[in-house]
């Protein structure tokens, strides 16, 4: 019974967790490039419980009492790449990569020691005070010659990304491609950054001048999944009260015979 009482809270715990990825989901259904992330559950090891305390009464410690499951756990959070819907805009600053999900555009963002590259699906951008390309929170795009300088906003952008202004080539949009995308970390603010496992590939895909990827969170899949959820942990909620009011009678009735 206490076993019972151990593997409910557990899971419960673990319910908690994927209820604030479906939450993190949701509130990014309307942000572009987002990519939904989900909760993988692994079998948690059997424990074997054992006395601690009870040689303060005479008893040895350390006398196995058996085993103890929490049932299952967070195995950990995977996101899922794949490609959001394309939507077509009439501004020439928003633009969409069309492949498997696997490229990036390039962004440079401020450290305390210079900039720091990162990636993001979200090709909504803009033009800072100075003509340079910028996401929306105002981090520069990175070409293959550094930080984009355009013109004005009167310009041209080609299926490999190169960027022609007044029909010269002004430079080519960085897109950094990876075998594997999953060994990304995000970091906030829709940017992702490499770890030692990254590792990187020709760009096979195309750049879509006046379109802008939108998120591939599914808000009804999510919604179900949500009720689902909270139908779990309900059940979960009813097994230790349950449980608890038999230890109560047990306690109480059982206990003064």
């Amino acid at each position: 019974m206490i076993r019972g009482l151990y593997t409910s809270g557990w899971s419960m715990l673990v319910l908690n967790k994927k209820m604030d990825v479906l939450s993190n989901n949701l509130a990014n259904v309307s942000t572009n490039g987002y990519k939904r992330d989900v909760v993988v559950l692994e079998g948690f090891p059997e424990l074997l419980a054992s006395r601690l305390y009870d040689n303060k009464y005479g008893i040895a410690a350390g006398v196995p009492v058996g085993d103890l499951s929490f049932s299952n756990d967070i195995g950990e959070i995977h996101t899922v790449f794949r490609q959001g819907n394309l939507l077509h805009t009439e501004n020439l600053l928003d633009m969409g990569i069309k492949d498997d999900g696997r490229a990036f555009f390039s962004v440079a963002v401020p450290t305390g020691e210079g900039y720091m590259e990162f990636y993001t699906r979200d090709g909504g951008f803009a033009l800072n005070a100075n003509g340079q390309l910028v996401t929306k929170q105002g981090y520069y795009i990175l070409g293959q010659n550094g930080v984009i300088q355009l013109n004005g906003d009167q310009f041209i952008v080609e299926s490999d990304g190169t960027i022609i202004q007044n029909g010269q080539v002004i430079d080519r949009l960085q897109i950094r491609q990876f075998s594997n995308p999953n060994t990304l970390r995000k970091n906030g603010e829709n940017l992702l950054s490499p770890t030692g496992e990254t590792a990187e590939e020709d760009f096979t895909g195309q750049v879509l001048q006046c379109y802008i990827e939108q998120s591939n969170v599914d808000s009804i899949r999510e919604m179900v999944d949500m009720i689902s959820l909270l139908r779990s942990y309900e059940a979960n909620q009813r097994i230790i009260t349950a449980m608890d009011g038999t230890l109560e009678k047990a306690v109480n009735e059982v206990g003064r015979v």
